[in-house]
Order: C-alpha cells, then sequence, then structure tokens
C-alpha cells in the first residue's frame, strides 16, 4: 500500500500552494482535482478580470505578471497551469473525490478512479460548484442557469440577472454591451457595496440613463417559457424573457464535510471547525485551506488572505 503524507483535495491556487509546500518540505502527496487544473477559475466567465492585484494572487513567491495591475481569467490560468507543470506537482485531474474514511492510523480516500491512503488530508474544495437556488417554478427550465460564461450568447435576448454581486453586475454590463436588453432584479434596494469599485459607477450609471432597467427589493416568484414574473412593493410584475442568469451565490459542499466528521458551526454561517493556528479541525489529520474555511461567509476568504494556510498547514504536519 502507498501511504502518502498528505493527500490534497482540490487543485485550485490554494491547493496548489499546499502541493508547492508538501514537496519543498520533501513529504509525499498528491492533489486530486475533480477538473481541470484551478477547476473553478476556469468556470468563471471568459471576460472577468480579479478584485486583487496579481502580487496578491502569487503563491510561494513566484512572480505573476499581467498586463494590467489587476490580472484577467486567461491570466491567471496560465499562471497556475505554469506553476503547476514546471514544478512537475504530483496532480491528478478529473479525478473526484467520492469519500474519505478515517481507519486507525491513515484515512482511505476513494475517488471516481481508484483509492487512495494518507497520514493527513487537506480540504480546499472552496465553494464554486454548488449555486444558491431560488425554489421556485421554472427553475429547472433548460433557459435558466447559474453559471455565466460568455456574452456573445446572449446578443440580442432578453435577458433576467437575478442579484447585485460582482458576477450579477459583471454579466450586467457585458450583455448589454453585446446587444442585450437587460433586466437587473436585486432583492436589497441598491447594487451591491462589494461590486468592484471601478464598476459600481458604471452599472449605476447604466440604471439611470435606463440602458439597464433595474428591479430594486424585488424577487422573482416564477419562471416561464417566455417571461418572468416578480413581485415587489408595485406588486407582481411580468417582464418578457428569453433567458435568466440566476447568478445568486455559490456554496461549499457542507455534506461532504459533515460525511469526513467535521463539525459545523450551529448558527446560519455553517462554519467549519477549526484551529486557527493549525487549520486542523475537530477530526485529527484532516485540515482545511482557502475559502472553505469560511462556511457560507464566502466573501470572507480569497486566495490572498488564505495563501499562508499552505505553510501553517504543512509546519503542523510536520511536527505532528
Amino acid at each position: 500500500m502507498n501511504l502518502y503524507n498528505i493527500i490534497i483535495i482540490g487543485g485550485g491556487p490554494i491547493g496548489i500552494a499546499c502541493g508547492l509546500e508538501a514537496k519543498k518540505k520533501g513529504l509525499t502527496y498528491v492533489i486530486l482535482e475533480k477538473g481541470p487544473i484551478v477547476n473553478s477559475l476556469f468556470k468563471y466567465p471568459v471576460n472577468m478580470q480579479f478584485f486583487s492585484s496579481s502580487e496578491k494572487l502569487e503563491i510561494d513567491e513566484i512572480p505573476f505578471i499581467s498586463r494590467e495591475a489587476k490580472p484577467s481569467r486567461g491570466e491567471a490560468l496560465e499562471y497556475y497551469r505554469r506553476i503547476t507543470t514546471s514544478n512537475k506537482l504530483n496532480i491528478h485531474l478529473f479525478e473526484k473525490v467520492t469519500s474519505v474514511e478515517k481507519m486507525e492510523e491513515f484515512f482511505e480516500v476513494s475517488t471516481t478512479k481508484k483509492k487512495y491512503h494518507a497520514k493527513n488530508i487537506i480540504v480546499a474544495t472552496g465553494f464554486y460548484d454548488i449555486p444558491n437556488t431560488l425554489k421556485i417554478l421554472g427553475e429547472d427550465l433548460e433557459k435558466v442557469s447559474h453559471y455565466y460564461k460568455d456574452p456573445h450568447f446572449y446578443a440580442g435576448q432578453k435577458v433576467a440577472i437575478i442579484g447585485a454581486s460582482n458576477s450579477a453586475i459583471d454579466a450586467a454590463l457585458e450583455c448589454y454591451r453585446k446587444g442585450a436588453e437587460v433586466s437587473l432584479i436585486i432583492r436589497g434596494e441598491e447594487v451591491g457595496k462589494r461590486v468592484k469599485y471601478w464598476v459600481r459607477p458604471d452599472i449605476i450609471n447604466r440604471i439611470k440613463e435606463g440602458s439597464i432597467k433595474a428591479f430594486y427589493k424585488s424577487e422573482v416568484i416564477e419562471i416561464k417559457e417566455n417571461e418572468v414574473q416578480v413581485t415587489n412593493s408595485d406588486g407582481n410584475i411580468t417582464i418578457e424573457n428569453d433567458f435568466v442568469l440566476a447568478l445568486t451565490g455559490y456554496k461549499p459542499d457542507f455534506s461532504f464535510l459533515e460525511s469526513m466528521g467535521i463539525e459545523l458551526s450551529t448558527d446560519d454561517k455553517k462554519r467549519p471547525v477549526y484551529n486557527a493556528e493549525t487549520m486542523e479541525t475537530n477530526v485529527k489529520g484532516i485540515y482545511l485551506a482557502g475559502v472553505i474555511c469560511g462556511g457560507l461567509e464566502t466573501h470572507k476568504w480569497f486566495i490572498e488572505n488564505s495563501r499562508v494556510h499552505a505553510k501553517m498547514i504543512v509546519k503542523n504536519v510536520l511536527v505532528s
């Protein structure tokens, strides 16, 4: 039996950082990623620009050079891919972890392809795989998507975009500029406060001039083939519609964490229990790294403030 020192679940930037640190310290490891390298970043919109500057996205002090201060999705994909390949990291792609079982002296990790064994586990799975659903009639129609990729697809179409965060606002502006008729449906009183500071004035001005129609304090109550039903203080409104982008956020796979025995906070944030100095959970030998640490507070952890998790975890593995 091949027994690794560490199995890293998730091949995103933080999973890669953990792999680099394990390799530097002479530990045996394998990164298991269910998709391509940095799968979550790959699924970002094609024109996405990061909020963080390139130096804040760097891992292991490897320089990230971008054309502008805030890099694009394409530049980030290239950066993390080159790190992975040039350092010959032991990463297995398109291999989804299905279970983690604690044995007496090690963990057994089952994937869609085989079984692995390790003394320690690092969970660096992010949160981009499970959308926050609306739970309304018509949400399962083919015209509805919880992910946005390319504005070209929506040219000449009536598009309802649900949400007020960066993803929703970027989609609204891009689709409008490709010729879509955009309706922006926002539950709150205004565009989200955390929208990128150079984008927020743009969307506010487009709304003011009527280029994008915004419905504040509103909720979609039903989606139909050719329209959406919206309710707000004015009553029920019918909007003609071809496509719906329900960009209402995403959440971690809590059932996967709980299947490993990891405890979650009892409040509505569902934060996993872990030691802030070592990143070890209540299950000895299982560690958390990256945005997964925040539970439903997915805005608390980013690449730039969780890069340190790799060193913290590997340091503790070496002394435990």
